[in-house]
């Protein structure tokens, strides 16, 4: 078993309850943490043995693209496309951050953390 992350994945989109959030939209920061099978990845050398980053990128930036009013939601819509079409993941986290969220107050980011 091994573990992969992807960290500090940057987006702009439009998520979030309020109307200007989702006219104006907002910087956000996406972690993820895959535990998957790594021994005959790491034997062969062979990309074709491993889960690929890329490919994983991929899937969350097309997640992040689709509106939502809830951080809730796109993890939830992100799980379950990696679960989808990657099925050598065992299990899953995904950490998602809002950068300075409009919450009448200064802070740096709320985030919403699933796993699965």
């Amino acid at each position: 078993m091994g573990i992969i992350e992807i960290e500090g994945m940057k987006f702009y989109a439009y998520h979030g309850h309020f109307t200007a959030e989702q006219i104006v939209g907002n910087n956000f920061e996406v972690y993820v943490r895959l535990e998957t099978e790594c021994v005959k990845a790491a034997e062969s050398d062979n990309l074709e043995d491993a889960l690929n980053y890329q490919a994983v990128y991929e899937t969350i930036k097309e997640a992040m693209q689709i509106k939502s009013a809830l951080l809730e939601n796109v993890s939830k819509r992100m799980l379950d496309a990696l679960y989808e079409k990657f099925p050598v993941i065992k299990k899953a986290t995904i950490k998602i951050s809002k950068m300075n969220p409009p919450m009448g107050g200064e802070m740096e980011r709320v985030s919403v953390t699933m796993e699965r």
